[in-house]
């Protein structure tokens, strides 16, 4: 009787633990049962190019194989073969040949294996490939094969077989002219598959546009699902699915390689006259904000992005600000003329180089008396720049400052963009409207600065940086043409000739930037000279200085802006002196390049007074 209520509890609960697997937990089961059997696989599409506006390849991509080695077929000849193949995979020979010895093991069910499938190199080119193929099919064993019997022979066409690569290409990502523009372009790294655990063969922008295209770049990946037995070898008959990928698009920037190695070619002599810490250079179409150049130094290979520092590969045009120094007061004084507070005839007290405000003493680097508001520009004088915005007003002011871009991003479609620092109004104190037209207590990135010194240039328009010019398909059809944008006006027509009449006195003879003077081409520009604040106690550094000079060219119609930056030259400090030449050799051989329609006449201006020490 026990016995019998035993058997009836057991088959009881057999019966609900059957309910439970069967019913309640089907889904669960299911779905891992299905695992087990179903294989899924991902194919990347081949990533689009990047070009420049002429159509010059900066990436692309091309077929790379990860090369294999299958010990079981190379009997005693690792050495051999290693000898043969190191040429084109690298590396030491005797480290090859190591690794392609026979290893056997034991596996967990007790069963002894070998490893047939070991992975010499991945991201091999084509070309290094095919050179190995023929390389082992030209293998000589120092001995007459064909002599050998059948199954002699075979052996030794078995080793010419144990070097083979993975079904499945992989993509190498190369650029073709190294670290040109390498700012721009940016690199790529393996994509991570995250947590899907779905194996996935592509890449995926790690930096610059490579980055912030990814998706247009990389286009649509194709995949396979079918179920395998219990071998792991697919079942062709039961392959649910079968998409194949779609190519990415390929990205034309606005970039011009031939401007952009002029504008690299121009940073390296700098460096190497005056070893800054840091330097880059800007080039822009005033008149649609294309960027046409963008270097940084120091730079980096984005072949070997790993080789390189981070710093390396910072953007600084774009991820770094500073106080600008001189090359500011052109928003305080155009904003002043654009306001109708003051006119370039208008003369001011300069207090013969002292002047003290608000408690604190205001200096020049130089003794001026009374100078005109053209001559403040002229001669970069911070105590007129100073009382010329005072006439302005600091909330007037503090809107031209916000109007012209800064302390806003800028737009350009690079990663790491910040928007500098402007402090609201209300947190200005008594001295900032003496000490925020000058470049202080203010900081910018390189790109603002040029794209404010652009709408000076273009008839008081602000532009969008403009650097992707379209997006096209492999068949050359364009998918995305991407426009100039005018992000608003900032002043007016009228105020904008009055400036180009002002920053063209700061590259004659009596200003600050005669470096900068090219023999053909009428320019005009500013100057900017600048402590840098310390950062590890209130005041600036002794001695470190941030240098700078932009100008356009030519100044009756402005077709090349030029910022060029540099972050604590030695040697020399004074924009004038250390940018200043940078520029004009920027510019003399971008205008020469481009055919640019030298000016009518280089009018040697002068406001007739005492000759300037460069700034």
């Amino acid at each position: 009787m026990i016995l019998g209520s035993l058997i009836t509890i057991g088959y009881v609960g057999l019966g609900v633990r059957l309910v439970d697997i069967q019913v309640l937990q089907h889904s669960k089961h299911a779905a891992h049962a299905l695992d087990n059997t179903r294989r899924r696989t991902v194919h990347a599409s081949r990533r689009g190019d990047i070009l420049d506006i002429r159509g010059t390849v900066l990436a692309t991509s091309r077929i790379a194989k990860t090369v294999c080695a299958d010990p079981s077929l190379m009997g005693v000849h690792q050495q051999l073969v290693a000898r043969a193949i190191s040429p084109f995979l690298g590396g030491d020979i005797d480290k090859l040949a190591e690794r392609m010895q026979r290893r056997v093991y034991v596996d967990a069910k007790g069963r002894r294996r070998e490893d047939k499938h070991v992975v010499l190199k991945r991201k091999v080119p084509l070309e290094e490939w095919q050179a190995v193929t023929n390389a082992m099919a030209h293998l000589e064993f120092g001995v007459d094969v064909k002599s050998l019997s059948r199954k002699e022979r075979l052996k030794y066409y078995n080793v010419r077989r144990s070097i083979f690569c993975e079904r499945v290409d992989s993509q190498l990502r190369v650029y073709p002219s190294g670290n040109l523009a390498a700012h721009v372009t940016g690199f790529v790294g393996v994509r991570d598959p995250g947590d899907s655990g779905i194996h996935m063969v592509g890449l995926e922008g790690k930096h610059g546009i490579e980055k912030m295209l990814d998706s247009e770049l990389e286009g649509v990946r194709g995949w396979r699902e079918t179920e395998t037995d219990r071998s792991q070898r697919e079942v062709v008959a039961f392959r649910e699915y079968n998409v194949q990928p779609r190519d990415g698009l390929n990205v034309v920037l606005t970039l011009d390689s031939n401007v952009q190695y002029i504008a690299e070619k121009a940073l390296e002599a700098l460096c190497i006259k005056h070893t800054p810490a840091s330097a880059c250079a800007v080039v822009v179409n005033p008149q649609t904000g294309a960027i046409l150049a963008l270097s940084n130094r120091p730079t980096f290979n984005p072949n070997q992005p790993g080789d390189s520092t981070a710093a390396n590969r910072r953007n600084r045009v774009i991820t770094d600000s500073f106080e600008p120094g001189s090359t500011f007061k052109i928003v305080a004084v155009s904003g002043a003329l654009n306001e109708g507070a003051v006119s370039l005839s208008d003369r001011f007290h300069c207090e013969n180089g002292r002047y003290y405000f608000a408690g604190k003493v205001l200096r020049d680097h130089h003794s001026y008396g009374s100078l005109s508001v053209l001559e403040i520009i002229t001669k970069s004088s911070n105590i007129g720049t100073a009382k010329v915005a005072m006439k302005l007003g600091a909330r007037r002011l503090h809107n031209y400052i916000s109007e012209m871009g800064f302390g806003h991003r800028t737009g350009v479609p690079l990663p790491g963009e910040v928007g500098g620092i402007l402090h609201p109004i209300h947190n200005w104190n008594k001295l900032s409207i003496s000490r925020v037209p000058m470049g202080h207590e203010i900081a910018a990135t390189p790109l603002q600065l040029v794209m404010a010194m652009s709408a000076m240039a273009n008839g008081g328009s602000l532009m969008r940086p403009l650097l992707i010019d379209r997006l096209v398909d492999r068949d050359g059809n364009i998918v995305m043409q991407y426009k100039p944008t005018v992000v608003r006006k900032v002043i007016r027509d009228n105020t904008a000739q009055q400036m180009i009449e002002t920053l063209r006195t700061v590259v004659s003879e009596e200003g600050t930037a005669r470096l900068a003077r090219l023999d053909n081409y009428a320019v005009a520009g500013k100057t900017g000279t600048a402590q840098k604040p310390s950062k590890t106690k209130r005041g600036y550094e002794d001695g470190k200085y941030f240098s700078s000079f932009i100008g356009f060219l030519p100044a009756d119609n402005p077709q090349l802006c030029i910022g060029v930056f540099v972050d604590e030259p030695k040697n020399g400090y004074y924009g004038g002196t250390v940018a200043g030449p940078a520029f004009r050799g920027i510019a003399k051989e971008s205008a020469n390049y481009l055919g640019l329609e030298p000016s009518e006449s280089v009018e040697r201006l002068s406001v007739r007074k005492p000759k300037m020490v460069l700034r």
